[in-house]
């Protein structure tokens, strides 16, 4: 998901870990997992690892514009555990939209609902009576008799629900367009770790499920689209020939194939002219199902070979709003990223048949789809597709508990955000975008809640330490590791931990174990550094002596994550080098690091460049004085400012911004964002750090360049 919003946290955690020790924190759980050989030390599944699986045969109804959906399902669960059980956790996450329901944050009017309600259970072909879920999102189930280990059981459920009027990650997207999603009562995990989760879903934190089949029949009027997770079993039953034949066409085609256009709509001749249609989908070992069902989105698809080695296509697909403009690249976004993420990072060929993204709201990912809304903005319009298609990797070929882990969920795909960035933007564009969206927030906040470890469990999290820890934080860490083994190592344990825990569910200490034992090397310093420590990325120059074969540069890590830097150095003769040092400068003193610079030149200045690793205070980064001194803003008069005074406008963005000053400092006020200082960087250029947003006024004329989020935008005075 991308995380767009911060509020304030609800908790604080004081966890403080030594520094210094070697040895990471392990909790007590785990430490009885590896007594029992479900795990190993060595990041491995143990030998006596198990975990849960069921088959489900899900049908739906619907007929928008109503908003009712009704559904029947059965489920036939396997304990593979070695133990036998008493109770059988459902969830039920669609209690969310239940009046006194457990939430994170507010809920308006349109977002209630009644939730989900359960019209009949069977047990092995028995009814039997259910109490009432009370707007919980969980909800256990006694058994007539205990379900032994290698046994199982047939649970049966009849159900429905309204969907909200409020989309959010699921739920109405217009009167008659509706996306489906966590909309039947599921089976909760049983592991080996915390037995069943039990957590509560406050419509914050994400999900964790098992690896089940599944059989879905979605039921809708004549004229309907349906796409959903899987693969469509009947498409000769659903759709009118031609369309058939595009669809199918599409499945060995690079190049987009409009499947059905605005015009086949309008002319309502789609899909077989029943009364109604049945879908019929099927997905094999997956976590999850999602659907989305309209009446006037349109259908774009292609292909992709996900894997070079084999030939092996998958099916590319889009669904919106014909008049959604960006959308109409849709499928060539997710044609790019399915064939970069899938050869590059993390360079594992895409598990699924196929990949659909659906024009909504929520910028949310589920197996083989995306909710991603509409972007003004081509750039961010790719940005948003290729961050949610990554999840394919991280959640879902794990089993990944998103929930409690988030930062193996957002973290990882953060970090392949902006590597396959540098791809398409180059790096200096995506630097300046992942600087803007992920690190400027918490880099130059002083905020406590900015300074809790990764490691706490992102169930006990709630607004900016939520953020920080699931996306920005972790994912600078897993960039910082993969300089400091190189692209080659680094590849070797990545896939490796993939390999082990495909299909499985990892933990934290399965991720860090892994990495240590396929690196050859103790990586537990690193691990504790990023993961364990209330630390922030702050070094500084402390020294530069010179020595016989160059000079010796000292660096304090001031606010103690090992951070890599590139010494940026300029010389006496007019010369200029950068010299990279990777996070393992701190391994032996993460307090100080020296640095040994083999030269025969006078250095005259050198400063700290970190990238993409934000320092918390750039004052102290720099030794000497530069040939090229940086713009001195405190020299600049009240009245050197009169010239950029007034109200500009632009035709592409749809906001006025107004200067004032305040003394000798420039004041933007946006329209319906209130005011802020800028900061002056030269004699017609100013920036707003925390915004990432750079504006360039053009000497001699009434007008300026805003460039911010990889876009440029033109203002003039009015």
């Amino acid at each position: 998901m991308i995380m767009k919003q911060t509020t304030l946290a609800a908790v604080l955690c004081s966890f403080v870990f030594s520094t210094q020790a070697q040895q990471l924190y392990v909790p007590r759980n785990v430490q009885e997992a590896y007594k029992k050989e479900t795990r190993s030390p060595d990041g491995k599944p143990g030998k006596n690892y198990w975990q849960n699986t069921a088959d489900y045969t899900i049908a739906v109804k619907l007929s928008p514009p109503s908003r009712t959906i009704t559904g029947t399902e059965t489920i036939v669960y396997t304990n593979n555990s070695p133990n036998p059980l008493q109770n059988i956790i459902m969830k039920l996450i669609l209690n969310i939209h239940a009046p006194g329901a457990a939430r994170q944050g507010a809920a308006s009017a349109d977002y209630l609902t009644k939730g989900i309600i359960i019209d009949k259970y069977s047990e092995n072909g028995t009814e039997k009576k259910l109490r009432d879920a009370n707007g919980n999102t969980s909800l256990r189930v006694p058994l007539t008799k205990p379900l032994a280990s290698k046994a199982s059981i047939t649970l049966s459920f009849e159900w429905h629900y309204d969907v909200s009027k409020e989309s959010g990650r699921e739920g109405m997207l217009d009167s008659t367009s509706f996306f489906l999603a966590y909309f039947y009562p599921r089976i909760s995990v049983h592991d080996d770790i915390n037995g069943w989760d039990r957590m509560v879903f406050t419509d914050a934190q994400e999900f964790y499920n098992d690896f089940n089949n599944y059989n879905l029949s979605i039921t809708v009027p004549k004229n309907y689209l349906v796409w959903a997770t899987g693969e469509l079993q009947n498409a000769g039953e659903v759709l009118q020939p031609s369309f058939v034949s595009k669809f199918e066409a599409s499945k060995t085609s690079d190049k987009t194939i409009n499947v059905v256009t605005l015009t086949d709509l309008n002319a309502k001749n789609v899909t077989t002219q029943n009364e109604t249609n049945t879908w019929k989908w099927k997905a094999q070992n997956i976590s999850d199902m999602a659907a989305c069902v309209s009446d006037h989105y349109v259908w774009d698809a292609a292909s992709v070979v996900v894997d070079n080695k084999t030939g092996r296509r998958s099916s590319v697909q889009a669904a919106y709003q014909d008049k959604s403009v960006n959308f109409k690249r849709s499928v060539e976004y997710s044609h790019h990223a399915l064939d970069w993420l899938s050869n590059n990072w993390p360079g594992v060929p895409y598990p699924f048949p196929a990949s659909t993204v659906v024009e909504g709201f929520a910028d949310m990912e589920y197996p083989m789809m995306a909710n991603d809304s509409h972007q003004e903005e081509a750039d961010f319009q790719r940005f948003v597709a290729e961050h949610e298609i990554a999840h394919t990797w991280f959640p879902f070929y794990m089993g990944i508990n998103e929930h409690r882990y988030g930062f193996m969920d957002e973290g990882w795909t953060t970090a392949f955000e902006y590597l396959i960035g540098v791809n398409d933007m180059g790096e200096e564009k995506a630097t300046g975008f992942f600087k803007q969206f992920r690190v400027t927030n918490w880099v130059m906040d002083a905020n406590e809640e900015h300074q809790i470890p990764i490691i706490t469990p992102t169930n006990v999290l709630s607004g900016v330490g939520l953020g920080d820890n699931e996306y920005g934080k972790p994912a600078l860490a897993y960039l910082g590791l993969k300089d400091m083994l190189g692209d080659e190592l680094f590849r070797k344990c990545l896939h490796g931990f993939m390999d082990r825990w495909h299909g499985k569910h990892p933990i934290p200490w399965d991720m860090f174990n892994s990495f240590t034992n396929l690196a050859g090397k103790d990586l537990s310093w690193y691990w504790q550094n990023w993961f364990f420590t209330n630390y922030y990325p702050d070094i500084a120059v402390k020294d530069l002596v010179q020595t016989k074969n160059g000079y010796n540069l000292t660096i304090q890590n001031i606010g103690g994550f090992a951070v890599p830097t590139n010494l940026v150095i300029e010389y006496a003769d007019g010369s200029k080098a950068s010299i990279h040092q990777t996070a393992g400068i701190w391994e032996k003193d993460q307090k100080q690091a020296v640095v040994a610079i083999a030269t025969g030149k006078k250095i005259q200045y050198l400063k700290l460049d970190n990238g993409i690793f934000m320092d918390a205070d750039p004052s102290n980064n720099s030794w000497g004085k530069s040939a090229t001194p940086e713009f001195n803003a405190a020299s600049v008069k009240p009245e050197d400012l009169d010239k950029f005074l007034g109200e500009y406008v632009s035709d592409k963005l749809p906001v006025k911004i107004s200067f004032s000053k305040e003394g000798n400092i420039l004041v933007a006020d946006v329209t319906g964002q209130g005011k802020v200082n800028l900061v002056q960087t030269g004699a017609n250029t100013f920036e707003y750090t925390a915004a990432g947003a750079l504006f360039e006024f053009t000497a001699g004329k009434n007008e300026f360049v805003l460039t911010q989020g990889g876009g440029k935008f033109t203002f003039t005075k009015k």
